[in-house]
């Protein structure tokens, strides 16, 4: 699953979230004016989205009445590292983003 901004933006970066709960979760992005996502992700699901490298993604984690605030991942941690050719500066410090094991 994927989901793309419809106003491509120079801080866009690809990013990556796994529900590794075996609850439903609800997970968002509202604090980037003017955009928001939301998406239900079920245990084990997987998604990739494009954000920009400011956004937070908000995970809503419980039953649809109790649903709780569990957790917020600034996105930049989120986001996919791709092999880039030395001449290729990145945008955000490889020291600041997380390395997902396959």
């Amino acid at each position: 699953m994927s989901y793309q901004l419809s106003s491509k933006g120079k801080n866009q970066i690809l990013c990556y979230y796994a529900n590794a709960t075996h609850l439903v979760q609800v997970v968002r992005i509202a604090n980037i004016p003017n955009w928001y996502m939301e998406r239900v992700i079920f245990p084990g699901q997987r998604l990739m989205f494009e954000a920009p490298a400011e956004a937070v993604l908000e995970i809503h984690t419980g039953m649809v009445a109790t649903a709780i605030l569990s957790d917020k991942i600034p996105c930049y941690v989120l986001r996919v590292i791709e092999e880039v050719s030395s001449e290729l500066e990145l945008v955000i410090p490889e020291e600041r983003c997380a390395v997902l094991a396959s």
